[in-house]
């Protein structure tokens, strides 16, 4: 066989491959799409990725047959999927709507724009906005890991960084300094090399996490009894009960700065447990969730407390444990419907009509030794 036809013939094997693998992904993640904005947007960002491998191929891209307009303008389009779908992967207040779809129409109007116009300008204009797009990435995938409870999510979030978004970096940039699309041999075989690992290290991640549900996080069911645990029972229900000590009594979430390694050394334990243990025992997807949750509990209490009607709502919030007024204004209206002032008046209000006694607020009292 001669030398100059085997590269052709692998680049054939290689797309094959990689858009096969894809296409089952792809597949497996849409039949959840009405369940999970995550699997939606996984899917779509597949496809996009298959649609990549067909505009890439010099053996249907020097032909420009006419279907492949909609192809080239599909996978303009997948590092915006991408984002989306790490937005909606690793956020659990993640809420899809139609604006999703803006920065996507963005994204392919600048490539359409690059194709039709040549233009050196436009064209480094739309490989700027891809090279964004791999960075919001990364920033999606890597912010908050620290305080992820879901140990399969974790390990994605790097599979994510390392596959999705370091390989799309190194396509852009190796296109960038071609001054051109990557789709002449050899390079365009050892591109799609490069995207049937890819799209096998995408299908290991899913086979390693399918056991707990795959990568893409579905809704989970609200708990009114947390599950009764398989092994060690014993030692969960201590683990606990210390644990509830330390929130309720020792009020360890008024901390600056709480982060569950320093709570898990103070139950003695390592992190993976203590992640576990929150998750799988008392419902919670998030560490920031967890303790928020008292956090807001706490400062409820404060803003209904008739004695403390002239406290400033900033002194509530970091006196609760919020290391700043934006956040828990927006962790407050999102679970009370209300701004903290808004809900000081009413309860108020509430209070001065029926003359209750005052709710039980801990906010401005020292801490039991």
């Amino acid at each position: 066989m001669p030398s100059g036809s085997l590269a052709p013939m692998l680049d054939a094997a290689f797309r094959g491959g990689a858009a096969a693998l894809l296409l089952l992904l792809g597949a497996l993640l849409l039949r959840q799409a009405r369940r999970s904005p995550a699997a939606l947007y996984g899917g779509l960002s597949l496809l996009s990725t298959i649609a990549y491998l067909i505009n890439s191929w010099p053996a249907i891209f020097d032909r420009r047959p006419f279907w492949l307009l909609p192809v080239m303008l599909i996978s303009m389009g997948t590092q915006a999927l991408l984002f989306l779908f790490a937005r909606a992967c690793f956020d659990d207040e993640f809420r899809a709507s139609w604006r999703d779809g803006l920065p996507w129409l963005g994204l392919v109007g600048l490539g359409f724009w690059c194709a039709c116009s040549g233009r050196p300008l436009i064209c480094y204009g739309f490989q700027a906005a891809q090279l964004a797009f791999v960075a919001l990435i990364i920033h999606q995938a890597l912010r908050g890991r620290s305080s992820d409870l879901i140990e399969g999510r974790r390990r994605f979030r790097l599979v994510l960084v390392s596959a999705a978004a370091g390989y799309s970096l190194l396509i852009i940039v190796l296109e960038m300094t071609l001054r051109g699309p990557a789709f002449v041999s050899p390079v365009s075989a050892g591109n799609a090399a490069g995207m049937l690992a890819f799209a096998f290290t995408l299908a290991l991640a899913e086979l390693s996490l399918a056991p707990r549900g795959g990568f893409v996080p579905l809704p989970a069911p609200r708990r009114t009894v947390p599950p009764e645990p398989a092994d060690g029972g014993a030692q969960d229900a201590a683990l606990l009960e210390k644990l509830r000590r330390l929130m309720e009594q020792e009020k360890v979430y008024r901390e600056e700065g709480l982060a569950i390694a320093s709570l898990a050394q103070r139950l003695a334990i390592p992190e993976y447990r203590l992640r576990r243990l929150i998750n799988q025992r008392l419902g919670h997807r998030n560490f920031s969730s967890f303790v928020n949750g008292y956090r807001l509990a706490d400062a409820r209490a404060a803003l209904a407390d008739p004695a403390q009607a002239q406290v400033p709502v900033v002194t509530i919030a970091l006196d609760a444990g919020f290391q700043s007024l934006g956040p828990f204004n927006r962790a407050f209206k999102a679970e009370t419907g209300l701004t903290p002032t808004d809900y000081r008046r009413r309860e108020l209000e509430r209070a001065g009509k029926s003359g209750s006694p005052s709710p039980n607020s801990e906010i401005g009292k020292p801490i039991p030794a």
